[in-house]
């Protein structure tokens, strides 16, 4: 589903090189965990694959179901399939939650050639995915992110993405801020989510959203390189011993 060949990154307009050289496949039906000290160029590796317009790729190749996807543009990469949940959420005063999921499932829709899905239909997805997550009605009526605690905004990422049922899923530090009743629901969603036709690829610090989420593979990320790989076992080992085994 997704191949990133020898990708290398950085800033735009800066000198400084965040990926320097980043090889990573991902199956249809895997989970992948990218874990790793702060400044390892973790939420630089997501950002470029969805395509953010702060980061310039300066060598390799990033392929999509095996068409390079280099040269689009975020939305282009969005309707293809490519979700990004974002570490801080932005807010949007005056759009609900409700509006804003109906506007971008019917704008992937159009893209990809579809007609919008009518409203008895949307209403029962809305209904069927916010159940899952345990969101309230009310919840579904407040402005986009405005005023929402950490655990509301990343709750809400989630449901964006059951939502759109993107092909692959990019998950940003989801677990940042979190409290265990919300990270229990949070992972319980992912879990949902997880099919043999769609990947999930999870940004973390933390070995704790894995005691929810069984990921197929462990990465560590350092210094802008993927220096080991493993299972979940790899995890429980970075959470025992740190990241320094691993640097020295």
């Amino acid at each position: 589903m997704l191949q990133i060949k020898n990708l290398h990154a950085k800033i735009e307009d800066g000198d400084k090189e965040i990926l320097k050289g980043i090889n990573l496949e991902i199956k249809p039906g895997e989970v992948h965990a990218i874990m790793g000290p702060n400044g390892a160029g973790k939420s630089t590796l997501s950002s470029v694959i969805a395509g953010k317009e702060d980061y310039e790729v300066t060598d390799g190749e990033i392929l999509f179901e095996g068409e390079e996807i280099g040269e689009d543009a975020p939305e282009e990469r969005a309707h293809k399939g490519i979700f990004l949940s974002f570490q801080y959420p932005v807010e949007i005063p005056g759009v609900t939650v409700t509006n804003f999921i109906k506007a971008a499932l019917n704008e992937t829709r159009k893209a990809n050639g579809l007609e919008e899905m009518g409203a008895k239909d949307m209403l029962g997805l809305i209904r069927e995915n916010s159940e899952k997550l345990g969101i309230r009605k009310d919840f579904l009526s407040r402005s986009l992110n405005e005023g929402f605690s950490g655990g509301e905004k990343k709750r809400n990422e989630i449901f964006q993405m059951m939502m759109l049922n993107p092909k692959l899923a990019i998950l940003d530090e989801t677990d940042s801020g979190l409290d265990i009743d919300a990270l229990r629901i949070v992972a319980d969603g992912v879990n949902k989510f997880r099919s043999e036709g769609n990947a999930v690829l999870l940004i973390t610090h933390y070995q704790r959203l894995l005691n929810y989420i069984q990921p197929d593979f462990v990465h560590v990320l350092a210094d802008g390189k993927i220096i080991k790989t493993g299972d979940k076992s790899l995890a429980l080992e970075l959470e025992e011993k740190g990241y320094d085994w691993l640097l020295n």
